[in-house]
């Protein structure tokens, strides 16, 4: 397996040549599945606008960069460029890269595409779906809160920060259940790896805790879950 870059008339996509030897720009066009009737419609949660592929080997997850909060005002999906290396498909393709073939649950990435527009470029990024995957925000709206897998949250996001992984929007969106139950996390854009310490870490922890108290009550999430959950990641 290796690691391909291809120059085309507008920019560049980054692919595994043995997953996607024949990857072009049709790849990233929308309206492209939708004329060949494997679109089916948008997927819930993460940044920017996304939508699943119908796939020969399974679906795939086709995600567009786009901005948020007050940045959107300005441009809702042009970035400065600074360099290839450093656009946010290029760094998030490479993390998602090597934390799958460290065997972390996360999606496994296909590929990633920038289109320069002079000082500015627009983004898009591939990845397999988790077959049968739900958000755990969707899981809290259908599920008893106790009856959600805790601990092996927990003990998953341990596992996470142990490999120096800080997610940078780590919610109860971007964390899947699929049908075993097994816990994958996914959108890993502005995502970085640095060395394991409790004060980031504790912070991550922190930011997950404010999106659970905005989907169920507290004292729930504070007396039974949230209390599972760390059970798990003190023991992962």
């Amino acid at each position: 397996m290796a690691e391909r870059t291809l120059a085309t008339e507008w920019g560049f996509i980054l692919y595994e040549d043995a997953l996607a030897g024949h990857a072009g720009e049709a790849w990233f066009s929308a309206q492209h599945w939708a004329r060949q009737r494997r679109l089916r419609g948008g997927a819930g949660g993460g940044r920017g606008d996304t939508w699943i592929v119908t796939g020969t080997d399974g679906d795939w997850v086709l995600r567009h960069y786009r901005r948020g909060g007050w940045a959107a005002r300005l441009s809702t999906d042009y970035y400065a460029w600074t360099g290839l290396e450093r656009s946010r498909p290029w760094r998030e393709w490479r993390l998602l890269y090597s934390l799958y073939k460290e065997g972390l649950p996360v999606p496994q990435p296909l590929a990633a595409r920038v289109r320069r527009h002079g000082f500015l470029y627009r983004g898009d990024l591939i990845t397999r779906r988790i077959p049968e995957g739900r958000s755990l925000a969707s899981r809290l709206q259908t599920s008893g809160i106790e009856r959600l897998p805790w601990q092996a949250i927990g003990a998953s996001l341990r596992h996470f920060h142990d490999a120096g992984v800080l997610h940078a929007d780590l919610n109860a969106h971007n964390i899947l259940l699929d049908a075993r139950e097994r816990v994958f996390l996914v959108d890993f854009d502005k995502s970085v790896r640095r060395t394991p310490a409790r004060a980031w870490q504790q912070a991550n922890l922190r930011r997950l805790r404010r999106s659970l108290r905005k989907l169920a009550p507290s004292s729930v999430i504070e007396s039974s879950a949230w209390g599972g959950l760390l059970e798990g990641y003190c023991s992962g």
